[in-house]
């Protein structure tokens, strides 16, 4: 068997020191995992029903988001034949949804749940081959789709990412935190430890939407037995372009998670009590499927209590240390538990993750790593003679760090631009257009007040003086 490209230990320092999405190369190719293709996965499976996800083929300029799809139960048997365009008989689950006009997905399935019965199956994925002993499928999610299936642009608040294709190509469009504010983040649909973006990414709406030109994406399709790594708080939507896609990830908690848990209890605390008081515009659907039910104010508050206790009681354990990735008296967390919902799951064990290898100061890019491009946006213009440019589409490309123009958390530089002369400016929230010196002003509802109130800027602040007047006390 031929030697990997990185040892365990090279690969976990290369993962810390990594700023930029990157694919890793012929680390996965003798995992048993690479087998779980659909055939063999509706095989094992049996008469197991799943939950899909089914989303209408469509043109559109915003986002579908989970709230606005379908939902069937199925066994993978009846969606491998519906995929393959076998005639449904009208009992079947897939009957009333063409495959022409509907894509579906079968995502967020957490393997430890999905395989209880089946516990070998859990060392077929060897995320230890990464520097990360003890990881395996019971602590990865798997994912299978259609061409078209897709998850919406969004980041996730809590660890980095990693993600083996198995079947089929996946493309992944990714943007650094300090694009924040050109993706226009919103917490509606609510979701724990999720932001989304009110923007298509694929097919953005630059009227509504104009400081999305100024965004940097990076672009690449994920082919079988590449492993993708999607470093913290990078935005990404994910999208199948082959006739069924099959993956698996891993979710990697880190010692920086813990005030991110502060941030999210607050987040749910500030949602859950907005949208639940009585008021003419908070009859939509705003509470994701993935999230089982509404919590009282009582229990967010609780759990807001807990997680700013936990959070300074490991500020204080690791005062004199600093790590990337959890120590091993760290809380695991997944993204979501086998129903979908966000995971916390029991302490890992004594010892597990303890060593932190020392960080690399050279990331090894080469034919086995390979940096995700970035790329310019293809509905933009091409720089014009002169080197003028349509500044609405214009790519934030500064040409010295000090020019930067920052989309993220705090900075003072941030998009969107300011507006040339004669052009209407729009609000950093709202999108309400003003020309020449009159307003035109129409009520703030409820969503567009917390768009502003968990702005992830604002929470990090409120965080942030939260955190001090404890360690004040």
């Amino acid at each position: 068997m031929a030697a990997k490209p990185f040892a365990p230990e090279e690969a976990r320092r290369t993962v810390g020191a990594l700023r930029q999405p990157a694919v890793f190369c012929n680390m996965a190719s003798d995992w048993p995992g690479l087998q779980w293709n659909v055939d063999y996965l509706s095989r094992v499976l049996e008469s197991r029903p799943i939950k899909f996800r089914l989303g209408k083929r469509q043109e559109r300029n915003v986002p579908l988001f989970e709230t606005q799809c379908s939902y069937t139960e199925a066994k993978l048997q009846d969606f491998v034949a519906w995929s393959r365009g076998q005639t449904a008989s009208p009992s079947e689950p897939f009957s009333d949804y063409l495959l022409s006009e509907y894509w579906a997905y079968a995502d967020y399935k957490y393997i430890a749940m999905l395989f209880a019965d089946k516990a070998s199956m859990f060392e077929d994925i060897k995320w230890e081959d990464f520097g990360f002993p003890g990881r395996d499928a019971r602590d990865s999610t798997l994912w299978i789709g259609t061409e078209g299936a897709n998850t919406p642009c969004h980041l996730d608040s809590y660890g980095c990412n990693l993600v083996l294709q198995v079947q089929g190509r996946k493309r992944w469009h990714l943007f650094p935190p300090e694009d924040t504010r050109c993706l226009y983040p919103t917490r509606i649909p609510y979701e724990e430890s999720s932001v989304f973006s009110k923007v298509n990414v694929v097919n953005p709406d630059y009227s509504q939407f104009p400081a999305f030109g100024q965004a940097k994406p990076h672009v690449v399709t994920l082919k079988p037995g590449q492993v993708l790594f999607v470093p913290r708080h990078w935005w990404h939507y994910v999208e199948s372009i082959d006739p069924i896609t099959v993956s698996i990830n891993s979710w990697i908690e880190m010692d920086i998670d813990d005030e991110a848990r502060v941030g999210e209890a607050l987040t749910k605390t500030i949602v859950c009590a907005l949208k639940s008081a009585g008021s003419p515009d908070n009859g939509d659907v705003w509470l994701n499927p993935t999230e089982a039910e509404v919590s009282s104010h009582e229990e967010n508050l609780l759990y807001l209590n807990l997680a700013v206790q936990s959070c300074l009681e490991k500020q204080k354990c690791h005062c004199n240390k600093s790590t990337a990735f959890k120590s091993g008296t760290a809380i695991r967390l997944g993204k979501r538990d086998f129903r979908g919902q966000a995971k916390r799951t029991e302490p890992a064990e004594e010892g597990a993750d303890s060593h932190e290898p020392a960080e690399i100061s050279t990331v090894p890019f080469g034919p086995n790593l390979v940096a995700v491009p970035l790329k310019l946006d293809e509905q933009a213009p091409q720089c014009q003679a002169g080197g003028a440019q349509d500044s609405r589409h214009r790519v934030c490309a500064p040409s010295s760090p000090s020019s930067q123009l920052s989309c993220g958390f705090g900075d003072e530089h941030s998009c969107p631009r300011k507006p040339e002369r004669g052009e209407a400016e729009v609000t950093t929230f709202s999108n309400k257009k003003r020309t020449g010196g009159s307003h035109r002003f129409s009520p703030i509802s409820t969503n567009e007040l917390l768009d502003s109130l968990v702005h992830p800027e604002v929470i990090a602040l409120v965080t942030k003086i939260l955190m001090d007047k404890q360690n004040a006390v």
